[in-house]
């Protein structure tokens, strides 16, 4: 499952599907496009209208599905990868994707195992921030454990030492898979509400926009018996999978197999005829400005911090989104 909007999320949909059908030709199982019904937490209809965008997705084998805002709405989109979990079918195992990931290999071949949920490695320590007075890593992670009856000693990366941020339980929800999309989705919902409107005293110096869904994804995956270790590494995040974020990103960083997969599928002809709609891929893949972009850069050397590496982006006047 993805999630689709008009605009931006809907090309980039229309970048996954290409990619899933291209790379992962005997995948069998269904592709389901999630958008938002109207709804009062939305200003404005979200849903991609019909046209020559909706069509492509559709050709490329995805099924629209619709799901309520009840929650979450425009005043935090991130919510909808929770709430639309709820519109997919009870009992059948899922993975959900962020719709800026390219398939880059054959996702049929991923050994999945559902009955241990996990979620995307690829991350940074963006949460918590360590305050100079307040709660280390530690007491503020524990503290979330705490609420909701969850052990968190057994959470723990013991490879790694006392407060070094790899040593505690923190995910990017770029990708995260489970048994039953429902079942996950109450429990994924009912957490991160919780930590919403009635969050431990140890979180008081930290912000929850936007980190609020990769805070209680962990709880949520330790609640199943799921973790950081259930999945092979290089497959997802990697062989199989990138989440590019933004396609200046993309060029700056990933590797030559990524570029290559993400201009053999824009190239057909009746999709690079839809695809020309979005300016950024339009300047891009078929203008030639992602190579400039890629050229500032030695991916084999690339600066630690992706701040930097969108600092080097915009300083060329090369950014977009």
């Amino acid at each position: 499952m993805i999630v689709v909007q008009n605009g931006r999320l809907a090309y980039e949909a229309a970048l996954f599907a290409a990619s899933l059908r291209h790379c992962s030709p005997d995948f069998q199982g269904r592709l389901l496009l999630a958008e938002p019904m109207p709804s009062p937490l939305w200003a404005k209809d979200m849903r991609l209208p019909d046209g020559e965008l909706r069509d492509l997705l559709i050709e490329l084998g995805g099924e629209f599905i619709q799901f309520e805002s009840k929650v979450f709405g425009q005043s935090y989109p991130y919510g909808n990868k929770i709430e639309a979990l709820a519109a997919m079918p009870k009992g059948e195992n899922f993975v959900f994707f962020d719709t800026d990931t390219l398939i880059t290999g054959d996702l049929s071949e991923v050994p999945f195992d559902f009955a241990r949920p996990s979620a995307s490695l690829r991350r940074e320590n963006t949460w918590p921030q360590q305050e100079l007075y307040g709660p280390k890593y530690a007491e503020t992670w524990k503290s979330l454990y705490d609420k909701f009856g969850l052990d968190f000693e057994s959470s723990l990366d013991l490879k790694y030492p006392d407060e070094y941020w790899r040593r505690y339980p923190y995910y990017n929800a770029g990708y995260f898979y489970s048994e039953c999309p429902q079942k996950f989705g109450s429990r994924f919902l009912e957490y991160a509400t919780a930590i919403r409107d009635d969050a431990p005293v140890e979180l008081v110096c930290q912000t929850l926009d936007p980190w609020l869904d990769q805070v209680a994804l962990p709880l949520v995956i330790h609640s199943f018996g799921g973790g950081k270790d259930t999945l092979s590494r290089g497959l997802l995040d990697g062989d199989v999978s990138c989440h590019y974020r933004m396609l200046p990103l993309l060029y700056a960083r990933e590797s030559d197999r990524v570029v290559e997969v993400l201009e053999e599928v824009t190239a057909p002809n009746k999709i690079k005829k839809v695809l020309k709609g979005s300016e950024v891929i339009k300047r891009m893949v078929y203008q030639g400005r992602g190579h400039k972009v890629r050229d500032l850069f030695d991916q084999d050397d690339l600066p630690r911090k992706e701040q930097a590496i969108r600092n080097r982006i915009k300083k060329n006047n090369f950014w977009m989104r």
